[in-house]
C-alpha cells in the first residue's frame, strides 16, 4: 500500500524541486545598467585618452626601460593579448547596452503611438460637438432674426391701421387701453 502512494501518480502535480537561483546581485537589470555605464565611459574623452596615456606608457617602457626590466618583448605580445581581451569585452557589453536602448526607444515609441491615438479620438471627437452645436445653432433664433421678425408685425400692425403707442408718449391722466374692463356698477357706464 504505501509503495503504490510513493509511486508517481499522473492525476496529481508533481513536488517542485529546489533549484539553484543566482544570486539577486547580478540580475540581468544590474548587469544591463553596469554594461551602460560602461559602454558609456568608453565613448568619453576621458577614456580615449586615458587609454592612449596606458598604450604610449606601455610603449615607451618597454623599448626605453633597461631589457632587465621590460616585461613586453619587442612583438608587443602582451600588449596586443591586453587590448584584445579589452575589445573582446567592450564589444558585447556595448552591444547590450544598444539593446536596452533600442528597448526604451520601443516602448516609448508604443506610448507616444497611444497617445497619439488617444489625441485624435479627443480631436475628432471635438470635431463632432463643434458640429453638432453649429447645427444645433443654425435653428437658434438670433438678436437680428427676433428684430426683422418685431419689424414686419409692427409693419403689419401698422397696415390694419393699428396705432401704438408708447408709455412714455402717454400723459398722466391717459390711461392705456383696458378691453377687459368690467362696467362701473354706480354709475352705469364703463371705466
Amino acid at each position: 500500500m504505501a509503495e503504490r502512494e510513493r509511486r508517481a501518480r499522473i492525476d496529481q502535480p508533481r513536488e517542485g524541486r529546489r533549484r539553484w537561483n543566482a544570486p539577486t546581485m547580478f540580475t540581468e537589470e544590474t548587469f544591463g545598467v553596469i554594461s551602460e555605464k560602461f559602454a558609456r565611459y568608453m565613448g568619453t574623452p576621458y577614456f580615449l585618452l586615458g587609454m592612449t596615456a596606458f598604450v604610449g606608457a606601455w610603449l615607451l617602457w618597454n623599448t626605453m626601460a633597461p631589457e632587465n626590466l621590460r616585461f613586453d618583448p619587442y612583438a608587443f605580445i602582451f600588449l596586443t593579448l591586453i587590448l584584445s581581451l579589452q575589445a573582446s569585452y567592450a564589444a558585447p557589453l556595448i552591444l547590450l547596452a544598444q539593446n536596452r536602448q533600442a528597448d526604451r526607444d520601443r516602448v516609448a515609441l508604443e506610448q507616444d503611438r497611444s497617445r497619439d491615438e488617444r489625441n485624435l479620438a479627443d480631436t475628432e471627437f471635438l470635431t463632432r460637438e463643434v458640429a453638432a452645436l453649429r447645427i444645433a445653432l443654425r435653428d437658434q433664433a438670433t438678436r437680428d432674426f427676433v428684430r426683422g421678425e418685431l419689424r414686419d408685425l409692427l409693419d403689419e400692425l401698422e397696415e390694419r391701421g393699428l396705432v401704438l403707442v408708447r408709455r412714455e408718449d402717454l400723459g398722466p391722466t391717459d390711461e392705456p387701453f383696458a378691453p377687459h374692463s368690467a362696467p362701473d356698477r354706480s354709475t352705469g357706464s364703463p371705466t
